[in-house]
């Protein structure tokens, strides 16, 4: 198994679409690219922290290749803007690839220059892999247990 790891704003979105992808054995929500040791979601929030909410996948590079997961981390996110993805506002929400490896930095850069080369601009920061600090529990498959009601009617 392979990990990768991607900032594409709030972090509920991207997990759900990456557990679809096939060859993806896991997704995680949680915090990387930030100071604090072990941030909490409301620490985060503050922007004091410098953590992006971020996607952690585990993936069988036999079945999928960090490419087909590059694609697929561009294709359900603005990697134009800056800080944010639309109502979300803050460095937490920035885009990121969060590299494991020479060759996924790499595949990463080659990856924001064709876009690049299209016109398109790409804000997105790729940098090493920093310790994943997994989100709490009730993060984990947010928008899963929000259809399947566990939270009541707090969202209704």
């Amino acid at each position: 198994m392979a990990k990768a790891m991607f900032g594409a704003g709030c972090f509920w979105s991207p997990e759900e679409h990456f557990r679809k992808v096939p060859g993806v054995t896991d997704v995680a929500v949680g915090y990387s690219g930030g100071v604090k040791d072990d941030p909490t979601y409301e620490e985060v929030c503050t922007g004091n922290t410098g953590h992006a909410e971020v996607v952690e996948v585990e993936y069988d590079p036999a079945k999928v290749d960090f490419e087909d997961l590059l694609a697929v981390f561009f294709d359900i996110h603005d990697p134009t803007q800056v800080n944010r993805q639309g109502p979300d506002v803050g460095t937490q929400y920035r885009s990121a690839v969060f590299f494991e490896n020479a060759e996924q930095e790499a595949a990463a850069r080659a990856a924001k220059e064709a876009l690049a080369a299209r016109g398109v601009p790409v804000a997105t920061e790729i940098s090493k892999a920093e310790k994943f600090h997994r989100a709490e529990d009730y993060h984990q498959q947010f928008l899963e247990k929000r259809r399947k009601g566990v939270f009541g009617n707090l969202f209704r």
